[in-house]
């Protein structure tokens, strides 16, 4: 399907086929949901839905929300899924229904401003309701079949922070805001909606979440302050509150019913517990890393998925809650992402919090390496493929063994205030490393002692971006002080220098290194000639926020580009054109890499996702025009006017 994103408006642009995503956000509340099938896992990743097989690890994604998504259910046959966003102040924010069979869109429904708070489907399906977030606080109950909304109200005096059907009724609902709870009664004849405040007495919650046990006589709140109420629907009036004198650490995210009317909790600290619904005692608890912000059971109630805001999810039996973790991902800003040398089966990032090396095929994680306290900015892989070359916030570069992920050694107070670039040299021998205050250094590595060969001080800025040359003979720094620096490495002296009004993120040498191509804050792609230092051309390369990601193809035909506005975009080198462009991210794109078969382009970003995509058959298949005359060629043509 076409569509034009580009600068100039009649190149139609393709998409890129998404291939699949390393990554969960944990921060959606009841946002991981198991499918009434119990063969899916639905989980919303900035704007995207995805959809993963849980035997298989088979992925597909559902796409057409603009923005982050606050909220998703499922109708109970699984028939129908419902998602919300968020938006920006005085914007209108969607609600859209999918079919979930052929992952399609069925409805976009309009009607709230900035959030969506909550959505539930009736237990008939027939119906859905849909509730504003702060700014908005309107309650709106929509057709499904039609999607026209069918009445509206507002929702509450406070912030309503969930609303619920009841299980056996279409017309009966509940609400729950900051220090009260609202029982609706729908009137689909006169189109009105009427409610009526649950007396809690003096007892004052902040309520976040609610369910309704399957008789429809009581329901469960959970609140931030860390205990449970029950409530009686029939009599509209509080019962009782525990468990008595065991507050849970950090209030009650998600709440969940067994079969046999046991109440799941997960709390804000890691707690999952399980609390007998009698006496409101602890029967079970265990600890899991990050705050839990979502439970979804099984059809038979033996087993659930739990996610977390640390971006894990867990397999746990309801029975003894001994939680395994079955998938993982960066939950912070990722810095940097690499491929070893012509090995496209695995590849690196690093992030705020740890490294973690990744099966490029079933995208699982294969090593986690982490220094306490402390921030990795860069990496790359030794081309012997023997070392990981990292650069961390306390100026040091620490080399990894890549299997084991032990410390193979240290190169101390390397730079002042952090090693923000790495290159390594293709013998092995040498480590350029650049820093916070614009110093390149190049360090000669021996089998036992790594010693510093020549301090280079041009740069008045962070150095963003390393490369060498194929030869080993020159290396090219970019900083963001806006200038860029080619370095001759035999001399270790400058070469020449390029200036640019721009804060330089990335810089790539053209596989042939006659050219360098350049990104920055200016938001332009810059070539620049490496023999006289000049500017060849510049193209703008975004409409909006600069440019972080540069990676050119082995054969210099095409290159790839991200950065703030979120969208990959690949070009063609000769003309200047991005033909392709991919969406996803719902951060900044921070670090591209293209697999060193050229079959996968790997993109990071400051969510902390990682989205890989399939190269364009048409990209994979360019090659280079021979510019120089061959043998061969010159034979042809001497015959030819001879």
């Amino acid at each position: 399907k076409g569509k034009s994103l580009n600068m100039d408006e009649d190149i139609i642009q393709q998409e890129i086929q998404l291939s699949a995503v390393i990554g969960f956000k944990g921060n959606v509340i009841d946002g991981l949901i198991l499918h009434p099938d119990n063969e899916h896992l639905l989980y919303p990743l900035g704007s995207t839905i995805v959809v993963r097989h849980i035997i298989s690890r088979t992925q597909k994604f559902m796409r057409g929300h603009d923005n982050n998504i606050s909220v998703i259910t499922a109708s109970p046959s699984g028939k129908y899924i419902a998602s919300g966003q968020s938006t920006y102040m005085g914007f209108q924010a969607d609600c859209i229904v999918w079919d979930f069979e052929k992952l399609e869109l069925i409805h976009r429904l309009k009607l709230h401003k900035v959030l969506i708070q909550s959505l539930a489907f009736s237990p008939s399906e027939h119906y859905l309701a849909s509730l504003g977030g702060q700014d908005d606080n309107r309650l709106v109950i929509w057709e499904v079949a039609s999607g026209k909304p069918v009445c509206g109200n507002a929702a509450g005096s406070d912030k309503v922070n969930q609303i619920k059907f009841y299980n056996n009724s279409d017309d009966q609902m509940i609400s729950v805001q900051n220090f009260g709870v609202n029982l609706w009664k729908i009137d689909y004849v006169n189109k009105k909606l009427g409610s009526t405040p649950v007396n809690l007495g003096n007892l004052r919650r902040v309520i976040h979440n609610v369910i309704v046990e399957p008789t429809d006589n009581f329901a469960y709140c959970c609140t931030k302050t860390g205990d449970i109420m029950e409530i009686s629907l029939d009599k509209a009036i509080f019962k009782r509150v525990g468990p008595i004198k065991k507050l849970f650490s950090l209030g009650i995210n998600c709440i969940n019913l067994l079969l046999n009317g046991d109440i799941l909790v997960g709390c804000g600290d890691g707690t999952v517990a399980k609390i007998g619904a009698k006496d409101f005692r602890v029967r079970a608890q265990a600890k899991v890393m990050g705050a839990v912000t979502s439970m979804t059971l099984t059809a038979d109630g033996t087993y659930m998925f739990v996610g977390t805001s640390h971006s894990n999810i867990y397999w746990c039996d309801t029975d003894s809650l001994n939680p395994e973790l079955r998938n993982t991902c960066h939950f912070e800003k990722i810095n940097h992402v690499a491929f070893p040398h012509n090995y496209s089966e695995v590849f690196a990032t690093c992030s705020v919090n740890d490294i973690r090396i990744w099966n490029a095929k079933n995208r699982q994680e294969l090593l986690r390496i982490q220094v306490p306290n402390l921030e990795c900015y860069t990496l790359d892989f030794m081309r012997d493929g023997k070392s990981i070359i990292t650069g961390w916030t306390d100026g040091k570069i620490r080399a990894f063994l890549p299997q084991s992920g032990k410390l193979f050694y240290v190169i101390n107070d390397a730079h002042n205030h952090g090693v923000t670039a790495i290159a390594t040299s293709s013998d092995c021998s040498k480590v350029l490393s650049g820093g916070m205050e614009g110093e390149v250094r190049v360090w000669k590595i021996g089998r036992q002692t790594q010693t510093m060969e020549a301090s280079l001080k041009e740069h008045r800025g962070r150095v963003n971006d390393l490369k060498l040359t194929k030869d080993n003979n020159m290396a090219v720094s970019c900083s963001a002080d806006g200038s860029c620096i080619l370095w001759d490495l035999k001399t270790f002296t400058r070469a020449m220098c390029m200036f640019e009004n721009t804060m330089f993120k990335q810089v790539g040498f053209h596989p042939d290194e006659s050219q360098i191509l350049t990104t920055g804050s200016d938001r332009k792609v810059s070539y620049w000639d490496t023999y006289d230092g000049q500017a060849i051309r510049m193209i703008e390369g975004s409409e909006e926020g600069e440019l972080d990601a540069l990676a050119l193809t082995r054969e210099g035909e095409h290159f790839a580009t991200g950065g703030a506005d979120k969208i990959l975009r690949l070009w063609d080198y000769d003309q200047g054109i991005a033909f392709y462009y991919g969406i996803g991210h719902s951060g900044g794109i921070t670090k591209i890499a293209i697999s060193p078969d050229q079959r996968t382009i790997v993109t990071v970003g400051s969510e902390g996702a990682i989205f890989l995509w399939n190269t364009p058959e048409k990209v994979l298949k360019a090659k280079a025009d021979s510019d120089m005359p061959t043998l061969n060629q010159q034979a042809i043509y001497q015959n030819k006017f001879q």
